[in-house]
């Protein structure tokens, strides 16, 4: 869905739920400035479903919005059981936010293990809805509860709603020819509607969206539907709820645009489908299924009518083969992964280094190592992306900073590659994949041309003034070599992962010439070209926070906060990670003090360290979700003090 926005204006992303309260009819209407919902139950629950209906209702509302998916490792985990509990976390609000919110405002608790897994995130006020009818007293046994927490007085300092959210659902379906089990499977939807009737969400959407998406069901279409307006009559009706919330539309937190909420891995799929466009090359893919990379194939699957193509291998080593074959080809080539498939990629990335072939690796970064958390968030593939093949083998790494971010990132990396004719990592991670945020559409003649000319003909004449084709005749501005398309005549060459002599691209076993096509292999990554870091540092601050990735949106929600109370700190964030910003020395070098928060134990702490010999603190978490703004704001404070 999309909606218009204009003018753009900064906000504090605070920690303040302001509030109004008006009088319209029976009930009253309270006007808050941000909310955080969190829904959650089991991995069967739909909850993924509910809080993705509810983001784009919210986007098409127009409230800037920021979401925390949230599954469990487990394909089913058992039912009832804390391993099993999904949950989806939306922060929206009426002005500009960087992270899904450090605590729900609202918990929708759809079991026992729902309520006891999230119960710890709740600041105390905070309004609980529970699904009553799954509060039995075997379901309380399986985690733990000795006491029915709904009646010992354990949740007083909460705003509980006790609703029978199954009952109530297979009473609205009645009419519809559906077992129990069938109408129990629409009690999401009517959550949905509870929560639609309570912060004023659109519905027509959610609607729409049910009828496509049963459109070979109509009656369970009809079901879903009439389940998602019961729950909007209950809120509407019931004496439980007296309150109802408005957040109003993010009208002056963005730049004029066209918008519509994206997320991560959408927005890179997109961006690689542009950058084929944007190149006049066909794209193509070849991936391995792989969580939390999966959905980029999904997508590119479906555009066939861009000259895209798609290639499911049967392993991660025949999908970044197949890649490379089609760079080879003439293609704009990808390869899509997670950290344990990009370590079995390596040997094929060190051939496209040696080849020098243009070709995208993308690696959606989860928990590890080896399989570790395959739904869990982690930044810990930097050091394996940069050092992580057998010899000199210098790729350059691009980082999404957000989700709409992806889309930037994954136009800039094919600039990279088509360019220098070289592998790139692009480092995403399955918070930024799984996330999603509002995207303003960008306008044709903002996209960059990335046209490449191939080699047509001779490009080196020999002492008897023979005209020949040289593969390694290189530019002189971005010693890129000639990328020459097979079956063109007289362009024949070799290619194969044995060193190349300079020039002819000859086999060559001369320890002068390894030394010099190593040295020059170098020299094109070092010699890339890329932006400025910018600081953004208003007051002189003598301590620098430095990020990377999606580290982006709770560090600048910290700085906000330090600011907001008086303190004074610098913030920059990395987009190049190989090579550096050329200015990144001399920023490093112009505080005192350094502070590099990680979703690792310190990588790019100790790249910084050892290239700039800046005594760069770091402040590490690997519990596979991202940092909290509030946690961030203290580590930074106590920098600041020390």
């Amino acid at each position: 869905m999309t909606s218009q926005v204009s003018s753009p204006a900064e906000q504090t992303d605070g920690t303040v739920v302001g509030e109004q309260r008006t009088t319209g009819g029976a009930k009253d209407v309270r006007r808050l400035d941000r909310v955080i919902i969190r829904f959650a139950g089991d991995s069967g629950d739909g909850m993924q479903l509910t809080g993705d209906r509810f983001t784009s209702e919210t986007a098409s509302f127009g409230n800037d919005l920021s979401t925390l998916p949230n599954f469990p490792a487990e394909i089913r985990a058992p039912a009832g059981t804390l391993p099993g509990v999904s949950s989806f976390q939306l922060h929206f609000a009426d002005h500009d936010i960087l992270t899904p919110g450090d605590a729900p405002n609202v918990l929708v608790a759809m079991n026992p293990a729902a309520l006891k897994a999230n119960i710890g995130d709740l600041p105390r006020g905070a309004e609980i809805i529970v699904n009553t009818d799954e509060f039995t007293k075997r379901a309380l046994q399986k985690v733990g509860y000795a006491s029915d927490p709904l009646g010992d007085g354990s949740l007083d300092g909460y705003s509980l709603h006790p609703v029978p959210l199954t009952t109530l659902t297979v009473e609205a379906l009645k009419e519809f020819d559906l077992s129990r089990k069938e109408a129990e499977r629409s009690k999401n939807m009517f959550a949905l509607g509870l929560l639609s009737w309570m912060y004023h969400r659109p519905t027509e959407g959610t609607e729409r969206f049910l009828r496509s998406k049963f459109a070979k069901k109509p009656d369970i279409a009809e079901a879903n539907i009439a389940a998602f307006r019961a729950g909007w009559n209950f809120g509407e009706t019931t004496e439980d709820f007296a309150v109802s919330y408005e957040v109003a539309p993010a009208a002056t937190a963005f730049p004029t645009g066209t918008y519509r909420n994206i997320s991560g891995n959408l927005a890179l799929a997109y961006g690689l489908v542009t950058a084929g466009r944007q190149a006049e090359l066909p794209l193509f893919l070849g991936s391995y299924p792989i969580t939390p990379a999966s959905d980029i194939l999904h997508e590119l699957s479906k555009h066939k009518n861009f000259d895209v193509r798609t290639f499911q291998a049967e392993d991660e080593i025949a999908g970044i083969g197949a890649a490379l074959g089609a760079a080879f080809g003439g293609s704009l080539a990808v390869t899509t992964t997670s950290g344990p498939g990009v370590a079995l990629k390596s040997e094929t990335i060190g051939l496209a280094v040696s080849l020098e072939l243009p070709l995208l690796v993308v690696d959606i970064q989860r928990g590890g190592p080896s399989t570790g958390l395959p739904t869990k968030t982690e930044q810990a593939d930097l050091l394996q992306a940069m050092y992580g093949r057998n010899g000199e083998a210098p790729v350059p790494i691009v980082a999404p900073k957000t989700p709409a971010d992806c889309f930037d990132a994954a136009l800039e990396a094919a600039r990279i590659a088509l360019a220098y004719r070289t592998p790139v990592m692009l480092l995403s991670d399955g918070y930024l994949a799984n996330g999603s945020e509002p995207w303003r559409i960008p306008d044709l003649d903002e996209l960059p041309d990335l046209r490449v000319r191939f080699a047509a003909g001779p490009n080196h004449t020999l002492e008897d003034g023979t005209e020949v084709f040289w593969p390694y005749q290189r530019d002189p501005q971005t010693l890129a070599r000639p990328w020459a398309v097979p079956g063109t005549p007289g362009l024949e060459h070799r290619i194969g992962g044995i060193e190349k002599q300079d020039g002819t691209g000859n086999i060559s076993y001369d320890p002068a010439n390894h030394d010099f096509m190593v040295r020059t292999r170098q020299a094109k990554i070092d010699g890339i070209d890329v932006p400025d870091i910018e600081v953004d540092d208003p007051h002189g601050a003598r301590t620098l926070v430095l990020g990377w990735g999606s580290t982006y949106g709770p560090i600048t929600a910290a700085v906000r906060r330090l600011r907001a109370a008086g303190e004074s700190i610098a913030q920059a964030h990395l987009r190049h990670l190989n090579p550096f910003p050329r200015n990144l020395g001399p920023v490093l070098k112009s505080y005192d003090k350094v502070v590099i928060p990680e979703m690792n134990l310190g990588q790019l702490a100790t790249l910084i360290r050892a290239k700039y010999l800046v005594d760069a603190h770091s402040y590490n978490q690997v519990n596979g979700m991202p940092f909290k703004a509030e946690q961030l704001a203290a580590a930074l404070k106590e920098a600041i003090d020390d």
